[in-house]
């Protein structure tokens, strides 16, 4: 077929790339480590190990594994990823002779709206949104080089952390701010209207980042409560991701892993296409140097009794940036096990999982709320952190298992189905011919 004239279609199994696929399947079942906490617990509990959930014994030693592990660098790896489909993506286009810019736009608007849905009407920790505003952007890169690309996540990288400890600065000054008005009103100072919403802002962000006992009890049983009940506590939560989270930390540090996904994209990583030494190397040197810095990080946040603006200020930025490094650690180690071809059936499911992976994360939504929110068995707040991990494996093995199954069946999971036919505009062929 004349490549100017062959019609842009969705990817073929055939074509897919097995390592990008494993990779996908692999961070994504990591993905539901952190994600499940914000479902079980207060979100408060997500950063912070004395909010809720245990903090002594084996509780204290799950969230020590999974922030040393599992936060923010299965988030990173998928975020590299999605940046690498983005080069993958266009440069099918570019070999079939085909503009691909319409449909990469009417892909992410409905990315967007899918994640709206999922936010509003499901859990409020939604990654979706992100992903889609960013990858509004992230077209405009495509062509860059992929020194520039990861010159400019770095750059993105760090922007971020300032960010954030100018965001630190200005908690802890409001945090001294309204002592001194307890302190003057105590004396016999009146309060003032303006004294008065300082204080207000504060208890606002205090009860985002450190509730009292009294604050995460109403949580917990809002969301043991009817459906609406939750329903309107995951809305408020929702409101609050996307008006703080997301400009203030989320876009950015986002970003700049799609932005290193695309450079390293480019440069042959993703594809399985170093050398077995380059690996190796980023095996040794990922987890060699960020697993020493990130728990030198619990460390020093420790020292400071896990508050908050702390963290803000200094004590996290151990972790968001050595977490880079071990997604780099992480990848290497997969893109190895493809490489030497061993663990093969294990390498097919996750593979699998990869090929399913918004109709996956879409499940453990489903699966996460219906466990631990009242219109389902109402666990919220009733599972410690090391017990967590029962549900875990057992949604990773459902994954695990039922996800070949479809694939052997049909050639798209069921959301992806959707989202390819509104992308194209046209219903896509569904299952497989011949296929029991």
């Amino acid at each position: 077929m004349d490549a100017a004239n062959a019609r842009l279609d969705p990817v073929p199994s055939t074509l897919r790339i097995e390592a990008i696929d494993t990779l996908r399947g692999f961070a994504l079942l990591g993905i539901f480590v952190m994600n499940i906490t914000g479902m079980a617990f207060p979100m408060a509990a997500y950063f912070n190990p004395m909010v809720y959930g245990g903090s002594t014994g084996a509780n204290f030693g799950a969230w020590v594994f999974a922030h040393l592990f599992f936060e923010l660098k299965m988030m990173g790896i998928f975020s590299m990823l999605f940046g690498a489909g983005v080069i993958l993506m266009t440069e099918r286009a570019q070999a079939a002779g085909r503009s691909f810019g319409g449909i990469y736009y009417r892909r992410t608007l409905w990315l967007l709206v899918f994640g709206l849905i999922h936010a509003y009407l499901v859990w409020h920790g939604d990654i979706l949104v992100t992903y889609a505003l960013c990858g509004f952007l992230l077209y405009l890169f495509r062509r860059k080089s992929s020194q520039t690309l990861i010159i400019s996540a770095l750059a993105l990288l760090v922007f971020g952390a300032l960010l954030s400890a100018g965001g630190g600065f200005a908690q802890s000054a409001l945090r001294d701010g309204v002592a001194d008005i307890q302190s003057q009103v105590e004396a016999g100072e009146e309060m003032t209207p303006r004294w008065q919403a300082l204080v207000e802002q504060w208890e606002d962000l205090r009860h985002g980042f450190a509730p009292s006992p009294e604050e995460t009890a109403e949580t917990i049983a809002a969301m043991r409560g009817s459906a609406p009940e939750v329903l309107a506590a995951n809305i408020r939560e929702t409101i609050g991701m996307h008006t703080e989270a997301l400009p203030f930390f989320l876009i950015w540090r986002t970003m700049a892993l799609m932005l290193l996904g695309m450079g390293l994209m480019k440069a042959g990583v993703f594809t399985a296409q170093r050398s077995p030494g380059f690996y190796r190397n980023w095996i040794i040197f990922g987890f060699g140097l960020g697993l020493p810095v990130i728990a030198f990080g619990i460390r020093e946040w420790s020292r400071h009794d896990y508050d908050f603006i702390a963290s803000f200020l200094y004590v996290g930025h151990y972790n968001y940036f050595a977490s880079v490094l071990v997604s780099v650690g992480f990848v290497g180690l997969v893109i190895r096990m493809c490489q030497t071809g061993r663990l093969a059936g294990l390498r097919a499911r996750l593979a699998a999982v990869g090929r399913m992976a918004l109709s996956n994360y879409l499940l453990q939504s489903l699966l996460g709320v219906l466990i631990f929110n009242g219109y389902g068995f109402g666990l919220f707040g009733a599972v410690g952190r090391f017990n967590l991990w029962w549900f875990i494996l057992g949604i990773w093995a459902l994954q695990l298992f039922i996800s070949p199954w479809w694939l052997a069946r049909y050639h798209f999971g069921p959301a992806e189905w959707l989202w390819r036919t509104l992308t194209y505009a046209r219903a896509q062929p569904m299952r497989i011919a011949g296929a029991l």
